[in-house]
C-alpha cells in the first residue's frame, strides 16, 4: 500500500475539527497543516499526535506550502469565516483573493492530487480552484451541499421518526440560498416521502426553510458551524484514499448534466482515487428543474464578474 498522506490549508475550528475526524476515520500515514498562524498549526500537530496510541501511528507538523508536493489531497479550508447576518455569497470577494494565494503555491510544489474544498462560497471557491490550478475538473471537488443533504435527514428524521440511514433525500443546487430539496423524487423507508401524511406541503415548506437557516442559527449561538462539514471533509478524504467508489452531494462539476457547463454545484457525485469518477444526473420534476436552473444562473453571475 502507498503512503497515504493529506495536506490541510486551515486550521480554524473547521480544519482543526476535521483533521481530528480524519485521524479517528481513516489511516493515513501524514497529515501536514498549514496555516499563516504558525504558532496554532505547531500546537494542533503535538495535539492531535497524541491520538497515535488510540488510532494508529502517524505523522503529524506543521508545514508549509513545499510539502503539498507529495500529498494525495489537499484540502481547502481557509478563508474568512461568515458572521451572524451574512450570507456565503458576502464572503467572495475576500475568500476569492485567500484563494488565489493557496493554490498557487500548492501547484508550484508540484502537488498532483486531489484538489477538496470547504471554503465558501463552496461551490464557486471550487470553480475557481479547478480554473486556476489548472487541474482536471475531476480532480477539484467542493463540500457542496453534503451538509445541507445531511441537515436534511436529520430533519425528516426527526419529522418521520424514521431512522436517518432509511432516508433517501438530497439537496441540491448551491450550497447557500438558491438551494432546494429534491422532495419529489425523495425516499423515506423504501417509501415516496409524498405518501407520509405528515409531511404536508406547507411541512416540507416549513422544514425547507429550517434546513436553509440552520447554519445562520448555529452562527447565531455559537459563533460557527464545523463538526458537520468536518465530518463531510473527511468522508469525501475517505471515499479517495479507501477508493470505494462513494455516493455523495457535492459542488461537482457540471459538463452538461442538467443543462449546465463550466461551474461546480450541488448535485450527487461517485468518489473514487481519482477523484469524482461520475455526476449523476437525478431525475427533477418540472419545477426542481427551474431551481436547478436558477441556482446554476445565480452562481454563474458571481462567477462570471470574478476576475482571475
Amino acid at each position: 500500500m502507498s503512503r497515504r498522506k493529506v495536506f490541510l490549508v486551515g486550521d480554524g475550528r473547521v480544519g482543526s475539527t476535521f483533521a481530528n475526524d480524519l485521524l479517528q476515520n481513516v489511516k493515513i500515514d501524514e497529515l501536514v497543516i498549514c496555516d499563516v498562524v504558525k504558532k496554532i498549526t505547531e500546537g494542533d500537530a503535538l495535539d492531535l499526535e497524541d491520538l497515535a496510541p488510540f488510532v494508529g501511528q502517524c505523522t503529524v507538523k506543521s508545514g508549509d506550502y513545499n510539502d503539498a508536493k507529495d500529498a494525495d489531497i489537499a484540502v481547502i479550508t481557509a478563508g474568512a469565516a461568515r458572521k451572524p447576518g451574512m450570507t456565503r455569497l458576502d464572503l467572495v470577494n475576500t475568500n476569492v483573493k485567500i484563494l488565489e494565494s493557496i493554490v498557487k503555491p500548492i501547484v508550484d510544489s508540484g502537488f498532483n492530487g486531489i484538489f477538496v474544498v470547504s471554503a465558501n462560497p463552496v461551490d464557486i471557491l471550487t470553480t475557481l480552484t479547478q480554473k486556476l490550478s489548472g487541474f482536471p475538473k475531476n480532480k477539484v471537488i467542493g463540500t457542496g451541499t453534503s451538509l445541507d443533504t445531511a441537515r436534511l435527514r436529520v430533519a425528516l428524521s426527526h419529522k418521520t421518526g424514521v431512522n436517518v440511514d432509511h432516508i433517501n433525500a438530497y439537496v441540491l443546487g448551491e450550497h447557500g440560498d438558491t438551494s432546494f430539496e429534491n422532495f419529489d423524487e425523495a425516499i423515506i423507508d423504501h417509501k415516496p416521502l409524498r405518501s407520509y401524511k405528515e409531511l404536508d406541503e406547507q411541512t416540507l415548506v416549513e422544514l425547507e426553510t429550517d434546513v436553509r437557516k440552520k447554519g445562520g442559527k448555529i452562527i447565531a449561538n455559537k459563533g460557527a458551524t464545523f463538526y458537520g462539514v468536518a465530518m463531510c471533509l473527511t468522508q469525501i478524504c475517505k471515499a479517495i484514499l479507501e477508493n470505494n467508489a462513494r455516493v455523495m452531494p457535492l459542488s461537482a462539476p457540471m459538463t452538461g448534466e442538467y443543462g449546465i457547463h463550466d461551474l461546480y454545484l450541488g448535485s450527487p457525485a461517485v468518489v473514487t482515487a481519482n477523484g469524482i469518477s461520475d455526476v449523476i444526473e437525478l431525475h427533477l420534476s418540472e419545477d426542481e428543474k427551474k431551481k436547478m436552473t436558477y441556482s446554476a444562473t445565480k452562481m454563474k453571475e458571481v462567477v462570471d464578474g470574478i476576475e482571475l
